[in-house]
């Protein structure tokens, strides 16, 4: 044992040994630290509302031109041989509509028809044609061959 120098209080607590540094934060546990930290998730990109502006413009021109073809039609494009017609204008500039087989207004019902010509002597050789009809339509020609009602 050692004596304490002589200036000191001889009843005095004698300091205790010094322990080791105290680590800052505990020591880590598990299998050690390998490799770069994995970056999280990028986030899910939503539907850009110019995407969506664009698709609805050519929706909207779509429609705009299928409305214009289908309404552009004439009704002897869009006839079908049976149906029945009748006469807007007159017979030298004739004006057919399409019209109801019971109605009062049909004069004419289709018995022929011929697509993509010009050709009204087609109508000839149909046996019960008494007229026949041509109309250059606004997607193709047609001509009709007609009887009368």
């Amino acid at each position: 044992m050692t004596t304490p120098p002589q200036d000191q209080n001889p009843n005095a607590p004698v300091p205790a040994e010094p322990t080791a540094a105290q680590q800052p934060y505990p020591p880590h546990q598990g299998a050690p630290f390998q490799g770069a930290p994995v970056p999280p998730p990028a986030p899910t990109k939503r539907f850009s509302k110019k995407l969506m502006r664009i698709g609805v413009f050519i929706v909207i021109a779509i429609a705009i031109a299928g409305g214009k073809w289908y309404f552009g039609q004439s009704d002897a494009e869009t006839t079908s041989v049976g149906a029945c017609m009748h006469n807007d204008g007159s017979n030298t500039a004739p004006d057919l509509n399409e019209v109801g087989c019971t109605s009062s207004d049909a004069q004419y019902k289709v018995v022929e028809k011929f697509d993509n010509t010009s050709d009204a002597d087609k109508c000839k050789s149909v046996t019960e044609a008494t007229i026949s009809y041509y109309q250059e339509g606004s997607s193709h020609d047609v001509v009709l061959c007609l009887k009368e009602v």
